[in-house]
């Protein structure tokens, strides 16, 4: 068994992905723009800042980006504060990594302060070590640099964790890292590429907490 683990944030610990995924078809119809449903896909686990407003001019050139971009933030965040529900086997699989002794991180493109809160709304602080945001690192997924720094606060290589991940960009991230890339999938289904990037695929995290247990990852 490994001896850390690294969790996404939204769409992997948190039932939100869908909500970012659906702020952005809606706050595009409030700029102006029809619905673009690949842009969800595009930008999902992009850093917040350059990186995103890159994403999003490319499928609206003429667009606010940075307005854009805090509307959907704004809109997303609302929703989960009234709504803030867990992936499907979440706490089983941080109660058995805590009693194997494995130490985690959550290593989210979301700022820090807003995984805090999150986590600490319910009731998870207490399993990890560290806490990493795209607002920590220069480059975001798809580079690997937010994974490498989460290894390097709980004092382990990345070669030596799991990586959970629901998005394109951070199963890219993942794999960059040397890490354990390991996809459940959310909103999208892994294409031919990103499933060559996977150490392995489950449907939830209860199944993959299996794999480990039997050895089979």
């Amino acid at each position: 068994m490994k001896r850390g683990a690294i969790f996404d944030m939204d769409g992997t610990l948190f039932d939100t992905e869908k909500l970012y995924r659906q702020a952005w078809l809606d706050v595009a119809e409030e700029f102006g723009e029809e619905r673009n449903y690949e842009l969800p896909t595009a930008i999902s686990g992009t850093n917040i800042g350059a990186e995103s407003h890159a994403v999003i001019k490319r499928f609206y050139p003429n667009i606010d980006a940075e307005a854009y971009l805090a509307r959907v933030l704004e809109e997303a965040q609302a929703c989960a504060e009234r709504n803030l529900e867990l992936m499907t086997g979440v706490k089983e699989i941080l109660a058995f990594f805590e009693a194997a002794g494995v130490r985690m991180a959550v290593a989210s493109s979301a700022p820090v302060e807003v995984i805090k809160k999150n986590v600490t709304r319910a009731n998870l602080r207490d399993y990890f070590e560290a806490l990493v945001g795209g607002d920590k690192v220069t480059n975001g997924k798809p580079a690997p640099d937010i994974f490498l720094l989460a290894a390097e606060k709980l004092n382990l290589p990345a070669s030596d964790c799991y990586i959970f991940e629901d998005s394109f960009n951070g199963i890219r991230a993942a794999q960059a890292s040397g890490g354990v890339a390991i996809m459940i999938p959310d909103q999208v289904q892994p294409t031919d590429e990103i499933k060559k990037l996977c150490a392995a695929i489950f449907p939830n995290l209860n199944e993959a907490m299996l794999a480990i247990k039997e050895g089979r990852l």
